[in-house]
């Protein structure tokens, strides 16, 4: 597949930016398109992300709905790592992008501290906005916009990622 194409052409040569691991260990091994985009983690460079993430979809012939709920998701995820992952400090993010055959695959990256944003039960919708206790509405927006949401921390990084799937 893709990977041992990455791997037999590199050779001997190392290879420092293995960025592009995420996504082809995921749904889209064998992606046609690939990107990547890392941001210092703030809330100013979310303008950047968003025109990233929405060129490659635009490219991918992705439908408006589709559009506006990954870029939900988008922001989402975003802003948490530019308001929380770092504490007092800025550090980057990154954000790799696969797509193909009307699905893509997100993956964002950062080194801030360890956090799994999957791990929070689920708010109860059921309850008024006063009864319901703060926090947990984006990811579970999250999780409810996109088809998969998984999360790992790996070699000292939070990496979360997302799958959509559209009917072009």
């Amino acid at each position: 597949m893709l990977w041992d194409n990455v791997n037999t052409s590199a050779g001997d040569a190392s290879q420092i930016d293995d960025s592009t691991k995420p996504c082809t260990q995921g749904n889209l091994a064998d992606s046609a398109d690939y990107k990547t985009l890392t941001v210092e983690a703030t809330r100013e460079a979310f303008a950047q992300v968003n025109e990233f993430v929405d060129s490659f979809l635009e490219a991918h012939d992705c439908p408006l709905k589709a559009q506006m709920q990954i870029d939900l998701c988008v922001e989402e995820v975003f802003v948490n790592i530019a308001s929380y992952a770092y504490g007092d400090t800025t550090g980057t993010a990154q954000i790799d992008l696969c797509g193909k055959n009307g699905e893509v695959t997100l993956v964002f990256s950062d080194e801030g501290q360890p956090y799994d944003p999957l791990a929070k039960d689920d708010p109860d919708i059921t309850l008024d906005a006063q009864s319901r206790q703060i926090g947990g509405l984006g990811i579970f927006l999250v999780k409810k916009n996109m088809d998969e949401v998984r999360y790992r921390y790996e070699n000292g990084k939070n990496i979360l990622t997302l799958h959509k799937t559209w009917n072009s």
